[in-house]
């Protein structure tokens, strides 16, 4: 609940003597959008995007700026209405309004009459210090900091920003590979340090009724969102942060990906035995072996080794042929004992040292440089290669170690030093390889994996992995935290390498089955390790085989409604997993649970991660909630006891679902929704229900800007005297189903109906075990089923 903040007393020493303490406002303009004010210490511009978010930037004389890697470059900004109240001020948005008290001077912002954050101190420079401070109330709670292992409630901790390698992590991780200088509140607002500098992030730690953001340099600037639920605040930021761009629909299928093939021949026949064992694939992912022959030694070759793959060309197009993207790993260090070493001191690619030099240092794969994705220079001859390998027929791009993994503080960039831009560098280089394919491949969506970004990396298609997890129990228990603290500060593709990376003496077949299950409920569905144990699983017993080869093929049956759910992550920013907390936002409590998450609107996902489990504690929402498995009713509010197999996952659907689904398929190559199985899970206590479908050829990037898409919607209205199903098609693209067959399965009558028509007609209908099936022809934009 939010409640009205009261100005706190500064009391760190450092801000007391920075400047800013006794900042009086002396004047403004407007400069286009923006409105821009004067103070006797220097300026803030206020900037806003959408309903309700505002970009703050103080700037001070003497003041280095770096620019914004926040916001997004595309978002429209919004002129805002200033309304002058004697010593205080109002910006105002639609939804948002920035008090400025002139003097002294200090913004605090307002959602719906309500106060829900203040500067506490707002702006301190000190030196090589510089940062924010801001108000927190007692009973607030912080989802921030991105990548990290804490629990959901970050409060209470001081955090490093700095992106950092953290090898091998299980329960316990402050550092990891993706921070972001960003909270999420159970005030309901989204904050962002809009600063890719060396810093920390003190929440509630210090003091605990201040938050403060500190970096050793960089921006002076935040960015503020605010909302009436957490899903708008969410969709507030994103309006100034960007949004994931649709991925390709092959992106959501099945991967065969290890550290790594050593060989064409092996790449072939891991691909052939997904065939022979009757699992669906649809990409493959070659680590470095692709140009070296061992680890160590060719990082930077970033060319075919020909004498372990030997025609990959034709590798690509047959895997292609086969319905099979390769996706190629790519780092941005360059060895001085690579072939492309003196190519890329020539072509000024690398990041320099303090002579101007190309800055060389030691790291675990040898003596190197570092490409400067910042330069331009470094841009283009790293965009060449990239450029020869598209041609090749690659389709997909893993960035690796983009922390970067090392990165000395000496090395300078340039707009700036290691430390001032550090947390931005996974950033910028999916800003690069992005824009790129975007102008190359004008008619292809990106698919991009990168380690490490920034706040907004998202808008550059960028899919985040949860980095190199511990093969073992402890690496699977934080999966769900992890990725829900990066969906709901933007970066909703956030997953993890299923069944763990790093160790692992012997195969878990439990542990590794578990992981495998609750993957079907992630964003992307990637197996990825070390080769000592085969991440792959046609590779194991029969046992575990057969067990998982259902559960993969569930993943593609879903694919219409998983599609549906990134069309909804494109268009708000609503992430694919979402908390429970979006359930109940006035009980504290729920935000708390990072034992389970909703996928979308329809299922609650609850996975295992202990051994020897047979039944899991599961807190459901208010409602009614049905096993998928077993069809059992539960009614919500309270927390379940729900039984599991080796075979079976707490997986929960909401009554008043919609899910379609339709057949698996060896790849989304095959993918088509002309044939179509809608499943409704009715119960008397829901009266009226909706969903909906998103659909497009999988491939066009600009489907939802030219509006080639088909949106079915579904809407279900019960009644004493029967149960009504409206279903209306709007829009079309090309290769569009010129009409679908429709099996409509409502699930969970109490009885079998006496009639049902379609548009009025009577039809046909199968009555089994509490489940009505009813064959719909779907040729117009609007039919309507009537049961009775």
């Amino acid at each position: 609940m939010k409640r009205i903040l009261t100005p706190l007393a500064a009391s760190l020493a450092l801000a007391l003597c920075a400047p800013g303490l006794a900042a009086t406002l002396t004047g403004h303009h407007f400069d286009g959008r923006d409105l821009v004010l004067t103070t006797d210490e220097g300026t803030v511009t206020l900037t806003g995007y959408g309903e309700g978010a505002l970009a703050v930037h103080y700037q001070q004389p003497g003041v280095k700026q770096l620019p914004s890697f926040a916001i997004d470059e595309q978002a429209p900004r919004v002129a805002g209405k200033l309304v002058r109240d004697g010593a205080q001020w109002q910006y105002q948005l639609p939804e948002l309004t920035a008090l400025i008290d002139t003097a002294p001077f200090k913004l605090s912002f307002v959602h719906h009459g309500e106060v829900v954050l203040a500067e506490e101190h707002g702006l301190f420079v000190h030196d090589n210090l510089r940062g924010f401070r801001f108000a927190l109330e007692p009973q607030e709670k912080l989802v921030g900091g991105g990548q990290r292992v804490l629990g959901m409630d970050r409060r209470g901790h001081r955090l490093p920003l700095y992106n950092k390698a953290s090898y091998g992590y299980t329960t316990h991780a402050e550092q990891m590979y993706y921070g972001l200088p960003a909270v999420l509140s159970s005030n309901q607002y989204a904050l962002v340090f809009d600063n890719s500098a060396t810093g920390w992030i003190d929440l509630g730690k210090t003091e605990s009724d201040v938050l403060q953001f500190e970096a050793q340099g960089g921006r002076t600037a935040y960015l503020v969102a605010a909302g009436s639920d957490y899903p708008e605040v969410i969709e507030n930021l994103t309006a100034a942060t960007g949004r994931q761009p649709l991925p390709p629909r092959w992106a959501l299928g099945n991967y065969a990906s290890r550290f790594g093939y050593h060989t064409e021949q092996e790449a072939r026949d891991t691909v052939a035995k997904f065939r022979d064992e009757d699992y669906p694939l649809d990409a493959i992912v070659l680590d470095l072996y692709w140009f070296g022959k061992d680890v160590q030694g060719h990082m930077g070759n970033l060319a075919w080794d020909y004498e372990a793959w030997p025609t990959p060309e034709q590798m690509i197009a047959d895997f292609q042929a086969d319905g099979v993207n390769t996706i190629l790993i790519t780092e941005p260090f360059v060895l001085t004992t690579s072939k492309r070493w003196q190519e890329a001191v020539d072509a000024d690619a690398l990041a320099q040292d303090l002579a101007g030099k190309p800055k060389t240092f030691d790291f675990y794969f040898g003596n190197t440089g570092l490409i400067d994705v910042f330069a331009e220079s470094g841009q283009q001859w790293f965009w060449n290669i990239y450029q020869g390998l598209m041609e090749q027929g690659v389709a997909g791009w893993w960035g690796d170690l983009g922390e970067p993994e090392v990165h000395p503080h000496d090395t300078i960039h340039a707009i700036g030093t290691a430390d001032e831009v550090h947390n931005a560098y996974g950033h910028q280089w999916a800003r690069m390889v992005y824009e790129g394919l975007r102008q190359a491949q004008p008619d292809q969506r990106p698919m991009i994996m990168m380690r490490s970004g920034f706040v907004g990396s998202q808008r550059y298609g960028m899919i985040p992995w949860t980095g190199d997890v511990s093969r073992s129990w402890g690496g699977l228990q934080p999966q769900v935290e992890l990725s829900l603290q990066m969906g709901l500060l933007g970066l909703g593709y956030t997953h993890s390498d299923l069944g763990g990376f790093a160790g692992g003496e012997q195969f878990d077949a439990e542990m590794y089955t578990r992981w495998m299950q609750y993957g079907v409920f992630q964003p992307v569905y990637r197996p990825h390790a070390q080769e000592n144990i085969a991440p792959e699983p046609v590779f194991h017993d029969k046992a575990t085989r057969d067990i998982l080869r259902d559960w993969v093929k569930l993943r593609y049956r879903m694919l219409p409604y998983n599609y549906t759910l990134a069309y909804q992550n494109s268009t708000t920013g609503m992430p694919l997993m979402r908390p429970l907390m979006f359930e109940a936002e006035s009980d504290l409590s729920w935000f708390d649970n990072k034992d389970a998450y909703l996928w979308g609107d329809a299922f609650l996902v609850a996975p295992v991660v202990q051994p020897g489990v047979t039944e899991v504690a599961v807190a459901l929402p208010e409602g009614v909630w049905f096993n998928y498995f077993s069809g059992q009713r539960h009614e919500g509010g309270r927390t379940v006891s729900v039984p599991v197999t080796l075979e079976t996952l707490p997986v929960l659907v909401r009554a008043g679902s919609f899910v379609p689904m339709v057949a698996p398929m060896r790849s989304t190559a095959d993918y088509s929704s002309a044939e179509l199985t809608l499943h409704y899970y009715h119960d008397d206590s829901v009266t009226q229900a909706s969903g909906e479908m998103y659909e497009d050829d999988g491939r066009n990037p600009d489907a939802l800007v030219k509006g080639e898409y088909q949106l079915l919607t579904f809407s279900a209205e019960a009644e004493a005297q029967g149960l009504t199903i409206n279903l209306q098609r709007r829009g079309d693209y090309p290769g569009a189903p010129q009409q679908r067959t429709l099996d409509l399965q409502l699930h969970h009558l109490v009885s079998a109906p006496q009639s049902v028509t379609v548009d009025g007609t009577a039809v046909p209908f199968q009555w089994q075990d509490g489940v009505l099936s009813v064959p719909v022809r779907w040729q117009q934009a609007r039919h309507q089923v009537v049961v009775r």
